[in-house]
C-alpha cells in the first residue's frame, strides 16, 4: 500500500512532479498502485472444479489479537472448570449445534454458517500468525522474524486472488478496512509480496461511523465532474503524436484505468457511507467495526472482488481481542458487536441476492489456550480454533472438523490456513496450483493446501 506523499514515485520511475503533468489524475496514482497496474492476464480461465459455481467476492472479517474459540463457537460445557470458563452455552437454528451465549444473533442463523472447528498453525506469535492466515503460508523466519523484503515474503490472499482473477478482476479489485494493523503498512500478510506492488490493496483509513468519512483519493482534482475528465484524457491523446514506446504505452494504461476507476459512479458511491438509512446503520452496530462492515457490503454492491475488514479497535481504542488477563469481561465487550455486525452483514447479502455469489469468512490469527491462566486470561493458541464460512455457496448449518474435549487439537478433519487460502481461490474459478515465479524466478504455487469442497457440497479431491 503507498500513500501520497511528494517522494512517490510512479510506474516506469516517473516522479510524481511528471506523473501530474502527463497524466493530470496525479492525486489517484499514488493511493492506488494496485487497480492501475498492467494486469497479467493469467488464471482468468481456468475452469473450477468440483462442480460449483464461482463466487464474485469475498469478505474477510479480521479479528486482530486471537478470540478465544471456547468463549465464541467451540464452547466445551462439559470440560474441568479451568478449561471451560465462565460463560453459559445457547441452543441454535440448527439443532445439536450450541455457541457462546454472547453471540444470540449467529445462533439464529447459523442454519446459513458453516463452522470450521479444526483450524491450526504453528504461528504463536501475533504478526507472525496473522502472516500464515492471511497468506496461507508459514512466515519466512517463523515466530522470530517477519522479513520486510518483499521479494521474500508471501501475497496476502487478496492480492492473490487481484493476481489469479487477471483480467476478469473488477477494476478495483482488493480493498481493505479500515487500518492496518499496528499501523503498520508493510506487515507481510498484509502485502502484495513477492507479487509486486501492482496487485497491492486499496487501503482505506478512517472510521466509517465518523460523519466526515470520506475517500478522498477517489474525488477528482477540485471536485471536476468525470465529463471534464474525458475532455481533458481526449486531449492529452490528440496531443501524444510521439512514438509509442514501450514505457509510454505501459503508462498509458496506467491512466486509462485510472480514469476508468474515478469515472466510474458506482466505485465512488459505494464508500458514501451516508447513503444508507438510519434503521440500516443501527442494524450492523454505530461503531467502527459495525460501519465496516456495512462498507464492504457496499463495496461488494459495486463489485469489488476481496474486502479484508479488520477488527481490533472499538472506538478508536486499542481493544483488540488479545486477553492474558480478565478475559471474561474483555470478550463480553468485544462479542457483541462482533455478533451484531456479523449477523446482518450475512442477512444484509441475503436479502439483496448477494450471499450466494459472495463468501463471508470470519477468523483470528488463532484461538486462545484451553486452559485458564492464573490471570483468568488464556493465552496464544494456534493449535486449534474456529473459522466461521458463510455465503458463496456454503452448506449452512454444518460443521467441518471437531476438537477434542477440551478445545485443545484437532480431534478430526483438521483444517490449515492454507487449505482456507486454496478454498477462496478454487471458489472465484482460479487453479491454486497455479504456477508463479517469485522475483527471485522460484517457481511457487499460487496456494498451497487443498479446497475445502466438501464444505460446499463439491466432491473432494
Amino acid at each position: 500500500m503507498v500513500t501520497w506523499n511528494d517522494a512517490f514515485v510512479g510506474p516506469q520511475g516517473l516522479s510524481r512532479r511528471r506523473w501530474l503533468q502527463v497524466g493530470g489524475i496525479g492525486w489517484l496514482s499514488a493511493a492506488l498502485p494496485a487497480v492501475v497496474a498492467n494486469r497479467r492476464a493469467v488464471g482468468g480461465e481456468t475452469p473450477p472444479t468440483g462442480r460449483q459455481p464461482t463466487i464474485k467476492s469475498c469478505i474477510l472479517v479480521f479479528h486482530y489479537g486471537g478470540p478465544s474459540h471456547l468463549e465464541t463457537y467451540d464452547p466445551k460445557p462439559d470440560a474441568p472448570r479451568e478449561s471451560r470458563g465462565e460463560y453459559n452455552t445457547i441452543a441454535t437454528a440448527v439443532p445439536g449445534i450450541r455457541i457462546g451465549e454472547y453471540l444470540p444473533r449467529m445462533a439464529r442463523i447459523m442454519d446459513r454458517v458453516t463452522l470450521v472447528r479444526s483450524m491450526h498453525h504453528p504461528m504463536r506469535n501475533h504478526n507472525a500468525a496473522a502472516a500464515e492466515v492471511l497468506t496461507g503460508r508459514t512466515p519466512a523466519g517463523g515466530d522470530q522474524e517477519l522479513l520486510a523484503d518483499e521479494s521474500r515474503s508471501y501475497p496476502n490472499v487478496g492480492s492473490a486472488v487481484s493476481y489469479g482473477l487477471g483480467p476478469r478482476a473488477h477494476v478495483l479489485p482488493c480493498v481493505a478496512v479500515p487500518y492496518t494493523i499496528y499501523n503498520v503498512v508493510q506487515l507481510p500478510g498484509q502485502t502484495p509480496g513477492y507479487l509486486g506492488g501492482q496487485f497491492d490493496r486499496f487501503q482505506v483509513s478512517g472510521n466509517p461511523n465518523n460523519p466526515d468519512f470520506q475517500v478522498s483519493a477517489l474525488s477528482p482534482p477540485a471536485n471536476r465532474p468525470a465529463a471534464e475528465l474525458s475532455s481533458r484524457e481526449g486531449l492529452l491523446r490528440s496531443l501524444d503524436v510521439l512514438p509509442v514506446s514501450d514505457t509510454s504505452a505501459k503508462m498509458g494504461i496506467y491512466q486509462d484505468r485510472a480514469l476508468q476507476l474515478i469515472s466510474s459512479d458506482s466505485v465512488r458511491r459505494s464508500f458514501n457511507i451516508d447513503e444508507e438509512d438510519a434503521a440500516t446503520r443501527e442494524r450492523y452496530g454505530r461503531n467502527l467495526l459495525g460501519q465496516s462492515l456495512l462498507l464492504a457490503r457496499r463495496l461488494v454492491e459495486s463489485g469489488v472482488n476481496f474486502i479484508t475488514v479488520f477488527d481490533g479497535q472499538h472506538n478508536g481504542q486499542e481493544a483488540n481481542w488479545d486477553s492474558h488477563q480478565a478475559l471474561f469481561p474483555r470478550h463480553r465487550q468485544l462479542i457483541p458487536p462482533a455478533d451484531q455486525g456479523f449477523s446482518a452483514l450475512i442477512e444484509d447479502l441475503e436479502t439483496r441476492n448477494l450471499l450466494d455469489s459472495t463468501l463471508v469468512i470470519g477468523m483470528g490469527e488463532f484461538g486462545r489456550t484451553p486452559k485458564i491462566n492464573a490471570n483468568a486470561g488464556r493465552d496464544h493458541w494456534p493449535d486449534c480454533y474456529t473459522v466461521t464460512l458463510a455465503g458463496g455457496g456454503v452448506r449452512g448449518g454444518n460443521v467441518h472438523g471437531a476438537s477434542d474435549k477440551i478445545g485443545a487439537y484437532p480431534d478430526r478433519d483438521p483444517v490449515t490456513p492454507a487449505d482456507l487460502a486454496a478454498t477462496i481461490l478454487w471458489k472465484f474459478g482460479i487453479d491454486p496450483s497455479l504456477e508463479v515465479r517469485d522475483q527471485t524466478d522460484r517457481p511457487l504455487r499460487l496456494a498451497d493446501g487443498r479446497p475445502l469442497m466438501s464444505v460446499f457440497g463439491g466432491t473432494p479431491v
